[in-house]
């Protein structure tokens, strides 16, 4: 039984700031499904907003102006007091992570350099050309390694045991050694990242099942806001890599098969620097209108930012496209189509990270404090991941100097684990039945055909009945072959359980909100309702299933309004 103060898991910006921020008299560890540096924190690009006032057109920019915009940009489901914690957080965040070598691109002066993004009324996004994930994971890695924190690497997290709504241990499958192993902690946060590839089309790496949120779920946590998925407008077309915000930031077009930047139609203020949510739609609408090329993509359009620019702010985009595309964006334009990016919602914590079981923590995106509402700002996430990981770490090591003594539970956990081995056994022993990873890709089919980017309820109830006979297929799922090391369909089979759950929690909760906000598109209820829906959702797992219930949001100094761009 291997014994920790504290267990993180998960290797990214959120499980690192945590780590980072926990008392180091504790004894510390962190847990990850793959090497640190290989979370999918390192594909973030274009950079993490502060209000540093650094470019000539942002002097006059302050915290409350960047908690406005993101309030205004979560089309005004953020908690308020949520969004204004970040934001202030936000400076003191940048030099401490200046300080700590991250190579931040600079203007002439030396100040950080900061570029445009969608949503913002001011250029405070700090950037580091377009690798801004990179840079920050490696960074906050090295600092992670002088500290001495202790690592588990390639360990998959399956279960939390929870009694009596306290901690009690997780059980993990070390990948290497093919062995499952019990976990004692008296206390844990959860940094597993997002969920994206229960979607068909998606940017996030292929490591992001979101088995995280899942297995919260399933230890009785709820999971609040789920409903809001965002869609990024820009992805790569067939490969769905991401091609950053800040490729728009530094001024490049869409332009549809017409020739035409259609932006104008759709937000004439702010054309292609909108929120996320507003430019997904307008592409979606003008390849559905038949405006695209080949019917399924649109241009986003360098060629005029010239070869230097190109060369200095986005070489990254410049590789993925030349490698995964066989163009140059600086003489051609890039094809691009929205796919799935972001989870708004997660898990349901407070903003010290705290859920309502006691001893578990979360943050980052598995986590859902309520600061990006049903629409995130491009730039909030990387600050997210750190300013509440830190926050996080700290609670965690607050609740853990209360002096809360360690649940009895070294049998249950053992209990647990040898259950997981038998189960595995067993379908080890099946030599027919259902593939998994025929089942994985049926999900993710029937979540992009009902729970994209326009939804209605007829869609959503279509998707709920075929997620029931998915559910079913899994009970006769198989592996082929006996070894346990390296298993990938043994991982995918673990991991799957939770998918079930994430998908059917996010086609509850949108075929129950009957308005459109955000991230959230209902065809049939195209409007935004605030006089009754300006609330969260959150739910619950029971043994009769999934519980819905609302909660009021934090509202603050910012009454919601139209939302013009």
């Amino acid at each position: 039984m291997i014994r920790h103060d504290l267990l993180i898991v998960g290797g990214g910006l959120a499980g690192l700031s945590a780590a980072l921020g926990a008392d180091p008299g504790l004894k510390v560890a962190v847990i990850s499904k793959v090497h640190p540096i290989r979370s999918h924190s390192v594909a973030a690009q274009g950079g993490i907003n502060a209000a540093l006032a650094n470019h000539p057109e942002g002097a006059d920019d302050t915290c409350d102006r960047h908690a406005f915009d993101t309030i205004k940009g979560s089309d005004y489901l953020a908690d308020q007091d949520a969004a204004e914690l970040l934001t202030s957080r936000a400076i003191p965040t940048m030099y401490e992570l200046d300080h700590w070598g991250v190579p931040f691109s600079r203007f002439p002066d030396g100040t950080i350099a900061q570029r445009p993004f969608g949503g913002a009324g001011y250029p405070r996004t700090c950037y580091a050309a377009d690798r801004t994930g990179q840079v920050l994971l490696h960074t906050l890695y090295e600092q992670a390694v002088r500290r001495g924190i202790v690592f588990y690497e390639e360990w998959l997290v399956t279960d939390i045991i929870v009694r009596d709504r306290k901690l009690v241990g997780l059980i993990a499958y070390d990948l290497a050694g093919g062995e499952i192993i019990p976990l004692r902690a008296r206390a844990v946060i959860f940094a597993t990242g997002g969920y994206g590839r229960v979607y068909l089309k998606s940017t996030n790496a292929y490591i992001n099942f979101g088995s995280g949120i899942g297995m919260a779920y399933k230890a009785g946590i709820p999971l609040k806001d789920m409903e809001f998925v965002q869609f990024h407008p820009t992805s790569l077309l067939g490969k769905n890599i991401l091609i950053t915000e800040a490729a728009r930031g530094e001024g490049g077009t869409l332009v549809n098969a017409q020739g035409r930047r259609f932006m104008e139609d759709y937000a004439p203020k702010a054309m292609e620097l909108a929120p996320r949510d507003i430019v997904a739609r307008s592409i979606q609408t003008e390849i559905d209108k038949g405006n695209g090329f080949e019917g399924q993509y649109v241009h986003l359009d360098l060629r005029h930012l010239g070869r230097e620019k190109i060369l200095k702010r986005l070489p990254g985009i410049r590789d993925i496209c030349i490698h995964f595309a066989g163009l140059d964006p600086i003489d051609r334009p890039i094809p691009i189509l929205p796919a799935q990016h972001y989870s708004m919602g997660g898990i349901d914590v407070d903003a010290t990270c705290a859920s309502p079981v006691e001893g578990f923590f979360a943050a980052g995106e598995c986590a859902c404090v309520s600061v990006h509402g049903a629409n995130r700002l491009g730039g909030n996430s990387l600050l997210e991941a750190i300013v509440f990981g830190k926050i996080a770490g700290e609670s965690a090591s607050r609740y853990l100097h209360g002096g809360p003594a360690e649940v009895e539970g070294d049998r249950e956990t053992a209990d647990a684990a040898r259950a997981l081995m038998s189960r595995m056994r067993s379908i080890h022993e099946r030599d027919a039945g259902e593939n998994v990873f025929q089942l994985l890709n049926r999900l993710k089919r029937l979540m992009s055909d009902t729970a994209g980017i326009f939804r209605d309820a007829p869609t959503l109830s279509r998707g709920l009945e075929e997620l029931a006979e998915l559910r079913e297929a899994y009970r006769r799922v198989f592996i082929y072959g006996n070894c346990g090391r390296y298993c990938h369909e043994m991982v995918v089979l673990v991991e799957f359980e939770h998918m079930l759950e994430i998908a059917e929690v996010i086609l509850l909760g949108a075929l129950e909100r009957k308005e459109t906000r955000g991230s959230h598109f209902r065809k049939d209820f195209p409007k935004r309702d605030d006089a009754a829906w300006l609330k969260h959702t959150i739910i619950t797992r029971s043994e009769k299933g999934p519980v819905i219930t609302y909660r009021d949001l934090k509202a603050g100094r910012y009454a919601p309004q139209e939302r013009t761009y």
